[in-house]
């Protein structure tokens, strides 16, 4: 079954081999409700409490795609929700640094991870909009929930060459890739549109 979304993924146009081979090695079932597992392999979202859901594996090899992600980079992941985007940037070899702002979601998250013996990820059940400043400057910063605009406090925690991958918008968002030139100067790149749960401020 996974073989076979895998095979789906790249009629829809994934080209990423390293992105595809690593949600191919990871079991999607282990991170949804037993309601939902023999549906684990449908390219489609799934509710996983709190009013989140697991992003479609589609949304996730993309976003991971323009991430562009190599080894012993360290990463922010700004929504960890069921800890399935987070499991495969850590199968990308890189340092995952993931903050969620549900308690529930974050233990639940933070368990899964660690019996699966992902090390490279630690957990943190933190506000997204404020980042973690304690541990940046980050290669990359990847957002997995929809942005009213993009947060200058994420911007700040890019280091210099490093890119943040951030869907922005209300209803329906544009995904954008950003990266840091310099202290000042930002580039921004346009790519589809997508729908996500909304990034919101606070702890829950």
């Amino acid at each position: 079954m996974r073989r076979k979304l895998i095979g789906e993924l790249r009629i829809k146009g994934i080209r990423d081999e390293k992105t595809l081979a690593a949600m191919e090695a990871l079991p999607r079932h282990y991170f949804l409700e037993k309601a939902f597992e023999e549906w684990a392999y449908s390219d489609k979202p799934f509710p996983i409490g709190e009013g989140q859901t697991i992003s479609q594996p589609y949304t996730v090899a993309y976003q991971t795609s323009l991430l562009e992600v190599e080894k012993r980079m360290k990463v922010l992941e700004v929504g960890t929700g069921s800890g399935y985007q987070s499991a495969v940037l850590a199968l990308l070899g890189a340092r995952v640094y993931t903050v969620e702002r549900f308690e529930p979601l974050f233990l639940k998250a933070k368990a899964m991870l660690e019996a699966l013996g992902l090390k490279g990820v630690r957990c943190f059940h933190r506000d997204g909009y404020k980042g973690l400043p304690e541990f940046a400057p980050f290669d990359r910063i990847l957002v997995t929930a929809g942005a009213p605009e993009i947060p200058e406090n994420l911007l700040k925690q890019l280091t210099i060459g490093g890119m943040m991958v951030i869907p922005v918008g209300e209803k329906v968002q544009k995904m954008y890739r950003i990266t840091r030139l310099s202290e000042t100067e930002f580039r921004e790149e346009t790519f589809h549109d997508f729908q996500f749960v909304p990034f919101l401020p606070g702890l829950k």
